[in-house]
C-alpha cells in the first residue's frame, strides 16, 4: 500500500477565521477544565480544613495577671 499525501494532508486549506475558532474553542475548553480542577482542589482543601479546625480543641483561657499596684497593697 502506497501512502500519498492526500491521506495524510487535508487538500482544502482551513480559512483564517476557521483556525482562529478551533484554536478559541481548544483553549476555551483547557481554560474551562483547569478552572474546573482548581475549584475541585479548593473545594477538597476547604472540606479538609473545616474537619481539621471541628477536630481541634480550642486552648483553655488563661486568666490574664493583674498589675499589682502601690495601692492594691
Amino acid at each position: 500500500m502506497t501512502a500519498t499525501k492526500d491521506e495524510f494532508f487535508s487538500p482544502t486549506k482551513l480559512s483564517a477565521r476557521d483556525k482562529a475558532a478551533a484554536t478559541d474553542h481548544t483553549a476555551r475548553s483547557i481554560i474551562a477544565a483547569e478552572a474546573s480542577e482548581r475549584d475541585k482542589k479548593t473545594e477538597k482543601l476547604k472540606l479538609l480544613r473545616l474537619e481539621r479546625e471541628a477536630a481541634e480543641v480550642p486552648p483553655a483561657a488563661t486568666p490574664r495577671k493583674g498589675r499589682k499596684t502601690a495601692a492594691n497593697h
